[in-house]
């Protein structure tokens, strides 16, 4: 096993496996939730988070270095990008309802922290692009929330494997 940047990386006949299972578990423990139930989801079906709201506000200094250490974790879990990149919505106005959502993504990590990106050897390199919408699915702005994927390589067709 070698280590690039945090990353752990194992190559093999198969192609290169490269995961961040030590820094999922060292997340999983600075936020205490090291002894939390896994869930099967990062986002809760359903779902609607706002910025405004009668909920109380939490530590922002502490819901930004959760936000953060989770955008790092999805250079290798696509996984967890979709509802990573929704809790970045609030990093200016977090609240209780937003730091329970980021909870919820630590506790799938729970039960995922060996999941990681494959790169099989001898795949085809194709570029290929998907696109879809959720119309007024912000509560905020009732603006669109646009949902592209792009692969360029192969990598985004590596789907979250368990090692």
């Amino acid at each position: 096993m070698t280590y690039f940047l945090g990353m752990e990386v194992h190559q093999s006949d198969r192609g290169i496996f490269i995961s961040q299972h030590s820094f999922a578990l060292k997340i999983l423990d600075k936020f205490c939730m090291h002894n939390c139930k896994a869930v099967s989801t990062p986002v809760a079906q359903g779902e609607k988070l706002t910025s405004s709201g009668d909920q109380q506000r939490v530590d922002e200094r502490h819901y930004r270095s959760l936000v953060g250490c989770l955008l790092y974790l999805t250079a290798t879990r696509p996984d967890i990008m979709f509802g990573v990149s929704l809790l970045s919505r609030f990093m200016h106005c977090c609240n209780e309802a937003h730091l329970k959502a980021a909870k919820r993504v630590l506790r799938y990590i729970k039960g995922t922290a060996s999941f990681g990106v494959m790169f099989e050897s001898g795949n085809q390199l194709k570029l290929e692009g998907y696109s879809d919408s959720d119309w007024a699915g912000s509560l905020d702005d009732m603006k669109r929330i646009p949902s592209t994927r792009s692969s360029l390589f192969g990598f985004m067709n590596a789907i979250s494997v368990l090692i």
